[in-house]
């Protein structure tokens, strides 16, 4: 597998978050990598584009090998904040703008390439043709080595497709949010030979306290003593049972979390255990 099988998100890592001093941040990403977690998703305008580089310091500092781990990034978002001149939030997804943010986010990053470059959110006037020479020019000079989108329809994935390869689609999806396998997100994914990555994998089943997340959290109760399993980590499971092969990209700071996160890669959910996780989600048996 090209990336590991539980992915470390890196928005709470600085300023939208926990604000990890560059000490803490080492001690993350060695602890990560000590438990094989070795893949970092990131994005450009995380932390109001402050985290890459804080990211970057504190990876250098590791003195851990560059080819033992695996780099993502997004671009496309043009946000308002102090560090952008900005007067709307919006996308831009042409040659100039892609190549400028591929190129910051190497040097706030301190490596030469990126393993994964995706593009954060369609953008109405994406220009496929544009994209696709851009990418190209990407790729031969080795600052990217696989090419991908975020958020993306089926629709626009073809659109995308129409002059490059998609390798990667990361998606919202959990629990409490499964559109991507009733909509032909999931469908296509698999079809194509696609990675699906899955943002918010835990959804709100421990952010809200509703119906729905007291009917999953009985049932995952009854579940943890069987699998010897927490209840993050049987909500991750269940995410990896599914065929298109889904990588959770989880948001946590916390080593023990992090551990726990990738131990669940170990649990196989019997099959009537995935669709009793399912039914207290949608509060009715499946049609």
């Amino acid at each position: 597998m090209r990336y590991s099988r539980i992915i470390a998100g890196t928005m709470s890592w600085g300023r939208w978050g926990k604000s990890l001093s560059i000490k803490d941040m080492c001690e993350r990403i060695e602890h990560c990598v000590a438990h094989n977690i070795t893949t970092f998703d990131h994005a450009d305008i995380y932390g109001g584009y402050t985290t890459e580089a804080e990211f970057g310091k504190a990876l250098t500092e590791t003195g851990i090998d560059r080819e033992n781990i695996q780099l993502i990034s997004k671009c496309g978002i043009q946000y308002v904040c102090e560090n952008r001149n900005n007067t709307v939030k919006h996308y831009n997804y042409t040659k100039d703008y892609i190549i400028w943010s591929v190129e910051e986010s190497l040097k706030h990053l301190n490596t030469e390439y990126l393993d994964l470059l995706l593009l954060h959110r369609p953008s109405p006037l994406m220009n496929p043709e544009e994209i696709g020479e851009t990418i190209t020019i990407l790729k031969k000079q080795g600052k990217i080595r696989s090419f991908g989108v975020s958020n993306f329809t089926p629709s626009q994935m073809d659109l995308i497709g129409l002059r490059m390869d998609v390798d990667v689609n990361q998606i919202e999806f959990s629990l409490t949010q499964h559109l991507a396998m009733h909509d032909g997100t999931l469908d296509y994914i698999k079809s194509n030979g696609i990675t699906p990555m899955a943002w918010s994998p835990l959804g709100s089943v421990f952010r809200e306290e509703n119906e729905k997340t007291k009917r999953i959290r009985k049932q995952l109760g009854a579940l943890s003593s069987k699998y010897e399993a927490t209840e993050d980590q049987l909500l991750l499971a269940w995410i990896m049972k599914h065929p298109a092969g889904i990588i959770p990209v989880v948001g946590t700071t916390n080593k023990n979390r992090l551990k726990q996160a990738m131990d669940a890669s170990k649990i196989d959910l019997e099959l009537e255990d995935w669709f009793l996780i399912l039914v207290a989600c949608q509060g009715h048996k499946v049609p």
